[in-house]
């Protein structure tokens, strides 16, 4: 008995050594995974408007094409209209900063007056406005660094659309007889992957063009980059919206006052009460099948290991991880522990259906032990039956 157990142990401390190992490595060459992440997530969104072009009668080259074509112009023409609003907004920054500073200063010393005793550099370390539009300066120029490798994440798209179409055959040629099987598998998990994406991106360019026009009426000044900046926060889930809402919220009050900071902050409730409690869970339902805290710790472990796009694509990165060890019997427990409801615990943790056998395969023990068994227990009622005859015939005698 003791060897098995210093097998098994010794295998976990194996795996776990390897996945630190590999999860090491995918953190220090993140410069060139982040890309790959953001192609791959890309090619499974786009992958929709290209099977609606195949299926009104177009060529599969000639879909891919339309489609990365399009997303080309659409990210050339964002990129256009942000430059010059970035420009000015980095142009005003120190503006804002030093008025939010001083505003943080006065509010202090008022509550110094009511007899609230507070450090002002404590309150300004611990509560730096400032740092908030830094934040969001921050957060848009490291997305454009990421895009600055378009030309490697378009390229790397395009291929693995193109190498998409021969895919089927080449798990059929490697797995054989479970080709099958895999080939579902992939197809659940892609089909379930790709939903969620596009439905997010749905909500979310929702959420970024009905602030931009919310501000807009408002006169906020940038409202265009807050549109923006709520459209890419709004992939990140429980706080990605509160905290899309507190640069503009702060930039309110001291361009507009405090009237106006309030009238934002009902833009931004309403607005994501809307896409976030209405819009958002009739589109998706259930399909999303992580639990809350999941979800939330998801969002910090692959924004500690890949930053801001981690952060984006922690929901689908833990689905992927979710798929790949609720289809592994001695990883299955973990599949259970990301699952959100006893309803799907009980789906994954359901018997798998026993595989079919070919006529020249062997019967297995445990088949021909039941066999046996279902045998004797068909004799023994055969010969139950003919002992109670046998007692009838000597009663009548």
């Amino acid at each position: 008995m003791t060897a098995p157990r210093s097998t098994s142990l010794r295998d976990s401390v194996v795996t776990l050594a390897g996945i630190l190992i590999l999860l090491g490595i995918a953190r220090y060459a993140s410069a060139i995974v982040v890309p790959l992440l953001l192609s791959l997530f890309i090619a499974i969104i786009a992958a929709t408007p290209v099977n609606w072009l195949k299926n009104r009668g177009l060529p599969s080259m000639l879909s891919i094409g339309i489609v990365l074509i399009s997303t080309i112009i659409v990210l050339i023409l964002v990129s256009l209209m942000l430059g010059s609003t970035m420009a000015q907004f980095n142009e005003a920054l120190p503006v804002y900063q030093a008025k939010l500073s001083k505003l943080t200063e006065s509010i202090t010393a008022l509550l110094s007056d009511k007899g609230v005793n507070l450090e002002t550099a404590g309150v300004l370390d611990a509560l730096d406005p400032g740092a908030v539009m830094t934040f969001a300066n921050n957060l848009m120029t490291g997305l454009a660094d990421v895009l600055g490798n378009a030309v490697l994440i378009m390229f790397t798209t395009m291929f693995i659309l193109f190498d998409a179409l021969d895919f089927p055959r080449k798990v059929q040629s490697a797995e054989g007889e479970n080709s099958e099987r895999i080939l579902q598998q992939i197809t659940r998990f892609a089909k379930s992957t790709n939903e969620y994406m596009v439905i997010k991106a749905i909500v979310s360019l929702g959420t970024g063009v009905l602030i931009w026009i919310g501000l807009t009426l408002v006169g906020l000044d940038f409202a265009l980059l807050w549109g923006v900046i709520a459209f890419v926060l709004n992939f990140i889930p429980n706080i990605g919206s509160m905290l899309a809402a507190v640069p503009a919220v702060l930039l309110a009050i001291v361009q507009l006052g405090p009237t106006s900071g309030l009238v934002v902050i009902a833009i931004y409730i309403a607005v994501n009460t809307l896409m976030g409690n209405v819009v958002e869970p009739k589109l998706m339902g259930k399909k999303l099948g992580l639990s809350t805290l999941t979800v939330f710790l998801s969002l910090v472990f692959w924004g500690w290991l890949f930053g801001s796009v981690g952060m984006l694509l922690s929901v689908p990165l833990t689905m992927a991880v979710k798929f790949a060890t609720q289809n592994n019997p001695q990883t299955r427990w973990f599949a259970l522990l990301l699952s959100p409801a006893p309803e799907e615990a009980e789906q994954l943790a359901v018997t798998r259906k026993p595989e079919k056998r070919s006529k020249d395969e062997p019967p297995r023990k445990k088949d021909v032990h039941d066999e046996l068994m279902a045998l004797r227990a068909e004799l023994d009622t055969l010969q139950r039956k003919r002992d109670l005859s046998g007692k009838d015939t000597e009663n009548e005698d």
